[in-house]
């Protein structure tokens, strides 16, 4: 069967959906750091913190599931659309917001507008994998190639957003912020809706929702190991981290509370861009045009083992710091740096995978599953950094995430070489 990538509506269906991407991920990063930020200095502690973002992954969970089912029964442009207009509606309902609200109501709403925008994200994510799988050349790498390219710019745009999330914040306020964002990616949608080429599949009556449920083996382990890996990422990345800088940075008063946001926006920025642009080159680091696949299969455990490393160092760190902040603090910097790196390629490597052992018929629903269990490891992750954080510190918090990694490290180790779905013919 002919790849539409090699037709010119295909590469520019495939532009369409990775322009839309990034300015989902833009608003996304962003207003991830609004709310972090904004309700951090009202008074919020860290596990108050989590809470607002557990909705947000609980709802990425019930999304991925069914969001593959609903591509392959309506077509993949229809989730697409429906992410981008949702996170609209969204960022307009944060911004009602009353200052005035309890706390309890203030954490109840902004759960249920996370959770909102949660469903928009993954609507967004699982249509924008999956078209790759459809539009990709298969020669000379192409699959490892385009993915990677996806997933890295998109979250070298997201890096931009946290830093855009800072500033808007420090510059215009908490509302005027949101405000702007649901503005632009208002105009972004129209956009996409006039000029989105032909290219992607339409839908397919009578596809059971049962299908969703993987039978492949490899499906089934690389998303459990997806589970643990970004469980680890999230365990300092959510709460943990920025209000250790925060800590660290923030003298108390107004003036600098802006200059801690800036600089915490500034370092959650460059880690993720950082982590878009490894990404983005993990095929030429792999050499992965001129490996077999068996080989990028077993190269997973031995990146996510090398990751591992790196959290339980600085666990360590902390531990004989004995009150040395400063150098605490760049060697805690440096180490997240080094993590970044590591993390990105086992990321490639997993966004790469999925779509080898998939197959195109199917490919929606692979990627919805394997992207259920992504956002269950960011749920677990998440109410684990402000738990973690608040009981044993940022110690406990990269002590957990190590051990996480291993966790991915084993599951990984269970993928198979031989297993028929592992074909990308």
């Amino acid at each position: 069967m002919s790849q539409p990538s090699t037709r010119p509506e295909g590469l520019s269906a495939y532009i369409a959906v990775t322009a839309a991407y990034w300015a989902f991920m833009l608003t996304d990063g962003a207003l991830r750091m609004l709310v972090l930020l904004h309700f951090h200095t009202l008074g919020f502690s860290p596990v108050q913190l989590a809470y607002l973002f557990v909705l947000y992954e609980i709802a990425g969970m019930v999304t991925n599931l069914s969001a593959g089912w609903i591509a392959a029964r309506f077509g993949l442009t229809s989730t697409l659309y429906a992410g981008l207009g949702l996170q609209v509606v969204a960022l307009i309902a944060l911004a009602q917001l009353d200052p005035s609200w309890t706390v309890g109501v203030s954490v109840a709403f902004v759960m249920i507008v996370q959770g909102a925008s949660g469903v928009a994200k993954d609507l967004a994510k699982m249509s924008s994998k999956s078209a790759v799988k459809i539009l990709a050349p298969t020669e000379g790498g192409g699959l490892f190639r385009w993915v990677a390219v996806l997933t890295g710019s998109k979250n070298a745009v997201k890096g931009v957003g946290f830093l855009l999330g800072a500033a808007l914040l420090a510059s215009l306020g908490f509302v005027w912020a949101v405000l702007v964002m649901a503005v632009v990616l208002a105009a972004i949608l129209v956009a996409v809706l006039v000029a989105m080429p032909s290219g992607l599949p339409k839908g397919k009556k009578g596809t059971k929702f049962s299908e969703v449920f993987s039978k492949s083996a490899n499906v089934n382990w690389l998303s459990a190991a997806r589970v643990f890996l970004f469980g680890a990422r999230d365990v300092w990345f959510v709460v943990g981290i920025p209000i250790y800088f925060y800590a660290v940075l923030s003298d108390g008063t107004e003036e600098g509370n802006r200059a801690a946001f800036f600089m915490i926006g500034t370092f959650m920025a460059v880690w993720i861009i950082l982590y878009g642009a490894v990404q983005a080159a993990a095929p030429k680091l792999l050499n992965a045009a001129n490996r077999p696949e068996g080989d990028l299969i077993r190269a997973a455990r031995s990146w996510a083992g090398a990751l591992a490393v790196v959290p339980a160092v600085l666990t360590a760190a902390i531990l004989v710091a004995d009150g040395q902040q400063t150098w605490l603090t760049v060697t805690v910097v440096i180490g997240l740096l080094v993590f970044g790196a590591l993390f990105a390629v086992n990321s490639s490597l997993h966004s790469y995978l999925i779509l080898a052992f998939t197959k195109a018929e199917r490919v929606t629903m692979d990627v919805g599953f394997y992207y259920m269990a992504n956002a269950g490891g960011r749920l677990v992750g998440t109410v684990l950094s402000g738990l973690t954080y608040q009981v044993g510190g940022l110690a406990l918090t990269l002590g957990t995430a190590a051990v996480m990694v291993g966790l991915a490290a084993l599951a990984s180790g269970k993928l198979s070489v031989e297993e028929p779905e592992a074909s990308l013919a």
